[in-house]
């Protein structure tokens, strides 16, 4: 349930990325640097426009990179039969429960893993999409714990809170990165600084962003435990806790090799979260449903 949050924090370091060499290569753009010293007050300026459009343009990138990368079909409601018309169904039942006015997309993705996940950038233009490992390894009620929790995400906005929260971690990874890039440009000759200090603005603004994914990931944990209180009141605490249990008494089966196609999976199984994980610890995620 973490690749919500992987792709969009992919496709926001490739985004900013891309603004930046823009920005960088476009000359007289942003001149925060004045008389040989920076001005900080226009670089923060400067670091917030380039921050948050780079966030804003992920979130509205979300859904059609988690299609395109995850392979998703999308399922017509009109045409749906079998197991696809019950997730569906599913989905648009908990969507009307949730108080939630636009029905969202709804799409399964062919993989072994049991796995689901909500992305979208508004409320109005979400989509709902679980795996086929999920349909065969999940009994009706898990699966619509699953689907509830995933409903939950779009009810509660957080993709677009998750936005300006990047958007704020983003302004301080252009920000510092081009004072320590300035800072490293001092210490070169003359004609070398500029390509010192455009590699340096790339290479500080790479590291800071993995590092400012950190933050991300942490507010990733907290949103989950509300997830799962929301999916509890949509489908019900005992189907939500079912899901969790069902997930765990999953991963605990699954080779712990190297198996790509259950990498999120792993994540979330895992007995003891870190820092890198977007879900914290499945044991104190049913305990705190409890």
């Amino acid at each position: 349930m973490g690749k919500r949050i992987f792709y969009f924090l992919l496709t926001n370091i490739l985004v900013l990325a891309t603004i930046t060499i823009i920005f960088t290569l476009i000359p007289g753009t942003w001149n925060y640097v004045q008389d040989g010293a920076i001005n900080f007050g226009t670089l923060l300026i400067f670091s917030a426009v380039i921050g948050f459009t780079g966030s804003f343009i992920s979130l509205g990138l979300s859904r059609w990179m988690a299609k395109r990368m995850m392979g998703v079909r999308v399922i017509d409601p009109n045409n749906a039969a079998g197991h696809e018309r019950e997730v569906v169904e599913k989905v648009h039942r908990l969507s009307r429960a949730a108080g939630l006015m636009h029905m969202p997309e709804v799409g399964i993705y062919n993989s072994r893993e049991v796995n689901a996940f909500a992305t979208g950038p508004t409320k109005k233009r979400s989509l709902v999409a679980v795996s086929t490992g999920l349909l065969e390894e999940m009994d009706d009620d898990a699966v619509e714990g699953v689907i509830a929790h995933e409903v939950a995400h779009v009810a509660n906005g957080d993709m677009v809170t998750m936005t300006l929260l990047q958007g704020v971690v983003n302004t301080f990874v252009v920000f510092l990165a081009r004072i320590a890039a300035f800072a490293v440009s001092r210490f070169v000759r003359e004609e070398l600084a500029p390509i010192v200090h455009f590699i340096a603005i790339i290479f500080f603004q790479l590291v800071l962003s993995i590092l400012g994914s950190l933050v991300v990931y942490a507010y990733s944990r907290h949103r989950e435990y509300h997830a799962d209180r929301g999916g509890a009141d949509l489908a019900g605490k005992d189907k939500m806790k079912h899901a969790l249990e069902s997930l765990k008494s999953y991963a605990n089966r699954v080779k712990q090799e190297e198996d790509t196609s259950i990498a999120t999976l792993k994540i979330n199984g895992r007995k003891k979260s870190s820092i890198f994980s977007t879900h914290p610890d499945i044991d104190e995620r049913i305990r705190r449903l409890a």
